[in-house]
Order: C-alpha cells, then sequence, then structure tokens
C-alpha cells in the first residue's frame, strides 16, 4: 500500500470537525497524508454560543456566511482539505412535543438523495479511512444522526458499480471507524484531575447522566462502540484549541471546551479516541487497542 494515505472524515455542521479529530487530522497532515473534511450542512440554523457574540450583525443576518467564514479559518489552522456537501442545516428541535424539522433540511431527505453527493466525493478523493458518528450522531442531533445514515451508506455503496451508476469509478475504503467523543472513563480522568488540582469541574453532571438512564429512560450520551482505537495526538492539541476559537460563533472560550488546560489534556488523555467498525486489511486481536488509524494499510 502506498505511504500516502487518504483519511476523510464526515462531519454535520462547520465547528465539528475542529471539536471531534482536528489533533488526530493534524497529526497525519504532518506525516505527509492526505485529510478531506465533508460539512454535511451550512450551519445556518446554529444559534450563537459565544456570550461576546450576542447580537452580532453579520450573524442575524447571514448566519451561514459567519459559518463559511469561520470554516475557512479553522482549515486554514489545521490544514486539511475541505468540501460542503450543500445541505441545509436542520436546527435542533425544541418542545414538548417536538416540532416538525424545517422543509428540505438535510435531516429530513431521503437517505439516497442525501448520500449521493458523498458517494461521489468518495469515488473522487478515493480515501483509505473514513471516520464517521456512531448511530447517535455522536449525540443525539438530527443532523448528526443524518450525518452518520450517509456515511455509513457512502462506504457500503461507493464500491458497488451498480450503485449509484452516474456517480464517478468506485472505490472502496478499507477502513470505517466512529469517532468517541464522549468517552465515560476519559472524562471521569479529567474530572478527577480537575477536583485533586482544586479546581472546579463541569464533568459532574455529564458523568452521571452517561451511567444513568434518564427520567424516560434512555442514555443519550453513552457510546455505542467500544473503544478499540486510541491516536496519540498531544503535539497537536493547540492547532484543536486554535482551530475551535476560530468558529467564535459557536464557542464560548469560557466554556467547556476549555475547561481542562492545554498542559492537562497533554499529560491526563494524550489520545483521541475511535472505534474500528469495518476493516478488510485485518482487526486487532480482541483486547487489543491500536493506535493507528492507518493500521494494516502502511
Amino acid at each position: 500500500m502506498s505511504e500516502n494515505l487518504r483519511l476523510l472524515a464526515v462531519h454535520a455542521h462547520p465547528d465539528d470537525e475542529s471539536s471531534k479529530g482536528a489533533p488526530m487530522m493534524a497529526k497525519y497532515l504532518d506525516e505527509g497524508h492526505e485529510v478531506m473534511v465533508v460539512s454535511c450542512t451550512d450551519g445556518s440554523r446554529g444559534d450563537i454560543q459565544n456570550p461576546a457574540l450576542v447580537g452580532h450583525a453579520h450573524a442575524a443576518r447571514d448566519m451561514a456566511g459567519v459559518r463559511r467564514l469561520e470554516m475557512a479559518e479553522a482549515q486554514r489552522i489545521i490544514g486539511m482539505q475541505h468540501r460542503w456537501l450543500g445541505f441545509t442545516d436542520s436546527g435542533l428541535p425544541e418542545g414538548d412535543p417536538l416540532p416538525p424539522l424545517p422543509w428540505g433540511a438535510f435531516a429530513t431527505l431521503p437517505l439516497k438523495q442525501a448520500a449521493a453527493p458523498l458517494v461521489r466525493l468518495v469515488r473522487e478523493f478515493r480515501p483509505h479511512v473514513v471516520v464517521a458518528y456512531d448511530e447517535n450522531g455522536g449525540y443525539p442531533h438530527p443532523d448528526h444522526i443524518m450525518a452518520h445514515r450517509v456515511a455509513v451508506e457512502a462506504f457500503r455503496a461507493a464500491p458497488l458499480e451498480e450503485e449509484y451508476p452516474d456517480a464517478g469509478e468506485p472505490w472502496a475504503p478499507a477502513k470505517l471507524y466512529y469517532d468517541v467523543p464522549f468517552n465515560v472513563t476519559k472524562y471521569q480522568a479529567f474530572h478527577r484531575a480537575l477536583l485533586e488540582a482544586g479546581l472546579e469541574s463541569p464533568y459532574a453532571r455529564w458523568i452521571a447522566s452517561e451511567v444513568e438512564d434518564d427520567a424516560e429512560g434512555h442514555h443519550p450520551w453513552a457510546a455505542r462502540h467500544p473503544v478499540t482505537t486510541k491516536v496519540e495526538c498531544a503535539k497537536y492539541f493547540e492547532i484543536r484549541d486554535r482551530a475551535l476559537a476560530a468558529h467564535a460563533s459557536q464557542v464560548d472560550p469560557n466554556g467547556s471546551f476549555f475547561a481542562v488546560s492545554l498542559e492537562m489534556r497533554q499529560r491526563i488523555w494524550p489520545w483521541e479516541d475511535y472505534s474500528l467498525i469495518s476493516s478488510s486489511v485485518g482487526t486487532p486481536e480482541p483486547g487489543e487497542i491500536e493506535t493507528d488509524l492507518f493500521a494494516g494499510l502502511r
């Protein structure tokens, strides 16, 4: 297999690539591999999450434009290739009962329609590894769940000549991973380290929700798949911080993304966590933890 390997990361909105996977991508770029991020939606229905930008005139007029500019800066910082899949943000419905999603939004589309441009992109970019969300979307936002569905559909269909016949020459990625952003073991370690340092931890409530069902018997934050692969990339955590800060409308610089210092993150948990879902080049032995998404391909 060629040493010039390619990785495709499928994300729901601009900013997701920075909060999930930026250090891993920076590591592989530094090694000389090719990395591409797909943003399935334009992020146009995102709310301002940074208190310092409440009332931001540009965001009030054109949130999609703001997020396009932010994404361009995050791309510059991380250094990967980037493509917009072209769909409209579904927003996060609120209320009881939940209102219907906006007509034509990403999460409302038939799977074949939503997956077709990603199948075309897989066949064009020809990734060896695809990184996606789990069935819960990492967290249960309708666009995250749909991003999971289209990524799995593209991984399945891109090698098949009879499927999506107008989407280019077939290509078979070798491996599919799910990101495991909410690894309870990781956040328990951060929680303990913060308390031992005499600092306030924002993670107690989340850890409790991870191990207990909610009032309706749901377990919305649970990781659906075990961690099989831990990519050491602490050297690149600072890139993640700068890329996240570039998404200024969506990221509070005083919020939970920055609750743990860079030094503590590098010392306590220098990895990013993934679960290997499918591989045509072998799998680790039971109980063995991989250290490389390109294992078996180098």
